[in-house]
């Protein structure tokens, strides 16, 4: 009987110790989505802000948006539109082509530059349900930043290669029927040590020794531009903001290389027009570690809009394949950033939330928008390779996973994503998104019609 106790405890052993190695073989449990690491703050100084670009106003000859759409100035010259097709062959695969509705091309310097790489898209249709601006402005808005950042080299000539060579951000508004386009530098508004408001470049934080943003997502909605900011959340600039350096008797578009208040007169890095930041919305929770189980707050690479029911704003954070998760996708009601007067919420104890969160189903995505509960998001394979556009099942719960439903190509190099309710004049029932294609030489803004069904 000896010998059968030892048999029986050997294979306990054995099965103890086989489930034990099970145990540890599994993969972890996803930890449960905390809709409190999806909380933003005003920034601290959104008052001094505020104050500032007061003084701007004061200072500075302002416009709007109507101005600068009847002041484009750069335009592909062979090929700025392609209506059905694309305006720029070379942002596609030879095979696996995505069914375009319409492109948008930039002039030959600004499709082959490596200094500005593209990266946000929005449109009017996020900034008014009409989709138009003023009488008939139907603008189209991307977003580039500075790739090259402070690289110890004149680029430019002028004899500056201090850090004012970090430019920051620019957005593009162009106009969708012409091809036509304008790029408009986004910039941080201070007062310098003379007592005198200036601005610098929009940076990771805002001083001389940091990068540029790298501005990976853009909404515009009523008069305000959100603007992706990676660590943090979101930067803001209003359309009632915007600056003509032409116009103004103490402002100059010469000297590409200086920026802000120089001896009384006020730079722009060569652009005639730019924008300051209003507010800025900032995460409260911890970050934990990126792209990992352990994460807390998100990273902010992309922005989107869903107009589909109560108006949200979008965000998510690109997680690459080698990471250890995919990334995650949130959304927060727009009209929880502003007042009861349409202006920014700047008090310290004021908290927006997000009311819905979900695990990404994929990795390497750069945009996502949510409409009619479903969520569509752009995925990037490379310079050489055609991206891809997932449309999600339908989801319900506020928390949860994302699934895959549908599959369409899309360019080389697809990024931030941007929908158009109502289609185009020949499709008037279908939806549009808009997305960029960023690597030089194969550049353009273009739509695709959304998966139905």
């Amino acid at each position: 009987m000896k010998w059968r106790r030892k048999v029986l405890a050997s294979m306990t052993l054995l099965v103890l110790t086989v489930s034990g190695l099970a145990a540890l073989q599994a993969p972890a449990a996803a930890a449960p989505l905390d809709l409190a690491n999806f909380q933003f703050r005003p920034a601290s100084n959104a008052a001094e802000l505020r104050e500032r670009v007061s003084l701007l106003d004061q200072t500075l000859v302002r416009v709007g948006v109507g101005d600068i759409m009847n002041d484009l100035n750069r335009k592909d010259t062979e090929k700025p539109i392609g209506f059905g097709e694309a305006c720029e062959p070379a942002a596609l695969q030879s095979t696996n082509k995505p069914l375009i509705t319409r492109s948008l091309c930039f002039n030959d310097g600004d499709n082959v530059t490596p200094t500005w790489y593209p990266q946000g898209v929005t449109t009017v249709a996020d900034a008014q349900a009409d989709q138009v601006w003023g009488t008939s402005s139907r603008p189209v808005i991307v977003t580039w930043y500075d790739h090259n950042d402070d690289d110890g080299v004149d680029s430019d000539g002028d004899g500056y290669d201090t850090d004012e060579q970090i430019r920051g951000v620019r957005v593009t508004f162009m106009n969708p029927d012409t091809g036509a386009y304008r790029h408009v530098l986004l910039v941080y508004p201070f007062i310098n040590d003379s007592g005198n408001v200036s601005y610098m470049s929009v940076r990771t934080t805002q001083s001389g020794e940091y990068k540029s943003l790298h501005a990976g997502g853009i909404v515009w909605y009523g008069n305000y531009l959100y603007v992706a900011d990676t660590a943090r959340g979101f930067r803001v600039f209003d359309m009632r903001h915007i600056y003509d350096l032409g116009a103004s008797e103490n402002g100059t578009t010469d000297k590409e290389g200086l920026i802000g208040r120089q001896d009384g007169i006020y730079y722009g890095h060569g652009y005639r027009y730019v924008m300051p930041e209003v507010n800025a919305w900032t995460r409260t929770a911890d970050t934990g570690t990126k792209c990992t189980e352990q994460d807390g707050s998100p990273q902010f690479s992309y922005v989107g809009l869903d107009r589909s029911g109560v108006d949200h704003i979008t965000a998510g954070e690109y997680c690459a394949g080698e990471e250890a998760v995919n990334g995650r996708v949130a959304a927060w009601p727009i009209a929880g950033a502003v007042d009861a007067n349409g202006e920014q919420r700047i008090a310290a104890d004021y908290r927006w939330n997000a009311d819905a969160a979900y695990r990404l189903p994929d990795s390497n995505i750069q945009g996502a928008v949510r409409f009619d509960g479903r969520w569509y998001l752009s995925r990037s394979r490379g310079e050489s390779t055609a991206g891809t556009l997932y449309k999600t099942d339908l989801v319900t719960a506020p928390t949860g996973d994302l699934r895959i439903g549908v599959e369409r190509p899309l360019s080389i190099g697809p990024e931030d994503l941007s929908h158009w309710p109502g289609g185009t004049e020949t499709a008037p029932s279908l939806s549009t998104l808009w997305t960029v294609a960023e690597h030089p030489g194969k550049r353009m803004v273009y739509g695709v019609y959304a998966p139905p069904g």
